[in-house]
């Protein structure tokens, strides 16, 4: 056991798992953030994340509406499937899932506020699929909920390097695609109970709640 209270299910330009994942771990008191991982057409990944199942289904149709379209090939990605509880196979994504979106950051970030979900840049500082790997720089006109910083990354190097950061919220998460990798490392979330308005609030650092990656 991990010792997590919260996990977050993120498949790359896909919640289509997330149900399943909340079914198992809801006997566990485990909370499941609900979201995805999206490619903006700047190739920068971003994470999103939604309070319920009305906002998670709208943002799965923008995901298909506005995904690049190339088939997959199972041989050399392996087969992108959606299961249920018992591993059962329920559907099969025939459209590579790696793929861009045809639309950039800043329209990813109007939609997930428009559901009044969370919108986290990814792993910014990483050398690729990040803000700072594709821009150079974390642009001022972005309006980000948080931003994750890559989970091998010093906060404190990283801070005296980028000071004009100073105001965001930091988190850090495993990033994990593999199961072993679950938990490697994490955020801090200190709240009066595992809601996802909780969550918001500890992200803004309101009503003394807080989140910390030290």
């Amino acid at each position: 056991m991990k010792g997590l209270n919260i996990i977050g299910i993120t498949d790359h330009n896909s919640t289509l798992q997330c149900a399943t994942v909340k079914e198992l771990a809801a006997p566990h008191g485990i909370m499941v953030l609900c979201g995805a991982e999206v490619t903006s057409k700047e190739e920068i990944h971003c994470l999103a994340f939604f309070e319920d199942d009305e906002s998670l289904a709208e943002f799965q149709k923008y995901l298909m509406l506005h995904q690049l379209k190339q088939p997959n090939t199972n041989n050399s990605f392996g087969y992108q499937v959606v299961v249920d509880k018992d591993n059962n196979i329920t559907a099969e994504i025939d459209n590579y899932l790696g793929m861009a979106m045809d639309v950039g950051y800043l329209q990813i970030q109007e939609i997930v506020h428009q559901l009044n979900g969370l919108f986290i840049p990814a792993h910014i500082d990483r050398v690729r699929f990040s803000l700072m790997s594709q821009l150079g720089f974390v642009p001022n006109d972005i309006n980000a909920d948080a931003l994750e910083i890559f989970n091998r990354t010093s906060i404190s190097r990283f801070m005296k390097e980028n000071g004009y950061l100073t105001h965001y919220t930091f988190i850090r998460n495993s990033d994990a695609h593999h199961l072993d990798d679950i938990g490697q490392y994490y955020s801090w979330f200190i709240m009066n109970e595992l809601s996802f308005s909780e969550i918001r609030m500890a992200l803004k650092y309101k009503n003394g709640r807080l989140v910390t990656i030290d």
